[in-house]
């Protein structure tokens, strides 16, 4: 049976600015540039740089037209600056002391053009070479090719016609083996090792290498050492001198060259700490997003709509468009305004929370601090101060940290103080660390040494500490 009725509802929605506010507060310094020099082309409303001192001070005048109908656009709203506050149509971001650097730029050739001209050394016909530029095409970063040749035959089949065989392309791929840096083109990390050590001068040390990495490569990689010296009869000096061999090998032969040409890879930090006269001081980094302000022109431009009495419909969709394209400007200057209010806000709030580290450096000092601390002191949601957090990085006089590395859970030790779990996976550390590599210790003895330094934590906690700082099981931290 069908009825009508009555219904009360609330719901929360956000508007168009605050999903705008939302998205430029997660941005890192170097991506909001980006998103800065994007909005600037995308809106001619919004232009950059410092604003012309005699459009700043022109007053406008009264416009009444009685040809236009109230449900028209009000010019005077955006011509008129009386009821708009000055720095909602402006943002500067960044200080007058704000120290200029200019970034240097790296150039120079991919790692894959870097293979396909020692390619040029080799004597292929037509078709080979094709195949071989397909191949170094298809390799990635590391140097690997990740690929099944039975896939790859497929595509040389299909995008560029060319019908060959698995053996053909195998036989094309070891010649690819002979290029620099040594081990690429491997399929896997065996390939790659064992492309390696071909490579070397042959020497008993190399030849046992070999022989662990071809026969009993899942045996080393479990490090089961004393299976590995009975069954090629060695002893374990032998063993330990041919993995020296294997150690000095690259597993990602591509890696170095990609990280040496690789443009932009320093952290540039969100937030500057500095300590003046034992006092903290903070300072956002904005140097390189430029000043914002509506455009003067498009002012103008509204102007002379009010000088018209009879607007035709052409004039009166152009002013629609600019109204748009000047609702967009002031919005994003205020969304940018706010977005610097709350990084500040957000920032000053961790600072204060964690002020004996930053005047300090100690890491025990830090204080367990959760999102919903700070968030109950500056009065937001804990979402917001996650999006702060998250990918954004701070220079303090003890190096560059991710502010999320000062967010962590605590626990209360023997002494009944409470402290973070950032101290705890730090001793944890150097525990490892101090270990005897032939004998390492198992989780439960580290849990018997943790729970000696007066932290009460479980097995499977301390397991999930280990994981966390990035530590194998023992068996895997074993070194003859």
């Amino acid at each position: 049976m069908l009825n009508q009725r009555l219904q009360l509802k609330l719901s929360q929605k956000l508007s168009p600015q605050q999903i705008q506010l939302m998205k430029l507060i997660q941005l890192p310094v170097q991506e909001l540039e980006q998103r800065l020099s994007r909005e600037i082309e995308e809106n001619p409303a919004l232009e950059a740089g410092k604003e012309n001192e005699e459009s700043i001070n022109e007053d406008s005048e009264d416009y009444n037209d009685e040809n236009v109908n109230e449900d028209e656009i009000n010019v005077e709203d955006y011509l008129s600056d009386d009821d708009v506050p000055d720095y909602k149509l402006k943002s500067n971001n960044h200080s007058i002391d704000d120290e200029q650097k200019n970034i240097p730029f790296v150039s120079g050739i991919s790692f894959n053009e870097f293979i396909k001209n020692q390619l040029q050394t080799f004597s292929f016909d037509k078709s080979d070479i094709q195949i071989a530029y397909f191949l170094v095409g298809s390799i990635d970063q590391t140097g690997y090719i990740r690929r099944e040749l039975l896939d790859i035959v497929d595509d040389l089949a299909f995008t560029m016609g060319l019908y060959t065989d698995i053996g053909s392309v195998e036989k094309i791929l070891k010649t690819i083996h002979l290029l620099d840096p040594p081990g690429v083109g491997a399929r896997n990390l065996k390939e790659c090792l064992s492309i390696q050590l071909k490579r070397k001068t042959p020497t008993i040390h190399v030849n046992t290498a070999l022989k662990i990495i071809e026969d009993n490569f899942d045996m080393f990689i479990k490090k089961h050492y004393q299976k590995i010296i009975l069954k090629l009869n060695i002893n374990e000096d032998d063993l330990k001198n041919a993995i020296k061999e294997i150690e000095k090998l690259n597993p990602k032969p591509g890696a170095a060259f990609s990280e040496s040409t690789k443009i932009n890879s320093s952290i540039i930090p969100d937030f500057t700490v500095e300590i003046i006269e034992n006092k903290l001081n903070l300072t956002l980094n904005s140097r390189n997003a430029p000043d914002l302000h509506v455009s003067n022109e498009y002012k103008n431009m509204l102007s002379g709509y009010k000088e018209t009495t009879k607007a035709s419909k052409s004039q009166k969709d152009a002013v629609i468009f600019i109204k748009q394209k000047l609702d967009a400007a002031k919005w994003f200057i205020d969304a940018i305004n706010q977005r610097n209010q709350t990084l500040l806000l957000t920032m000053k709030a961790i600072m204060g929370f964690q002020k004996e580290y930053f005047l300090s450096g100690d890491e025990s000092k830090l204080k367990p601090m959760i999102l919903k601390d700070i968030a109950e002191i500056i009065k937001m949601d804990i979402s917001t101060i996650s999006r702060v957090a998250n990918s954004k990085y701070v220079d303090c006089p003890y190096g560059i940290k991710l502010i999320k590395s000062f967010f962590s859970e605590g626990i209360t030790n023997d002494q009944g103080v409470e402290v973070s779990t950032i101290e705890i996976k730090k001793e944890l550390k150097i525990i490892i660390e101090n270990e005897d590599k032939s004998k390492p210790l198992t989780d439960d003895q580290l849990t018997k040494l943790i729970n000696k330094k007066g932290y009460p934590i479980a097995r499977r906690t301390v397991a999930k500490y280990r994981e966390m700082i990035g530590c194998p099981v023992a068996r895997l931290r074993k070194k003859l």
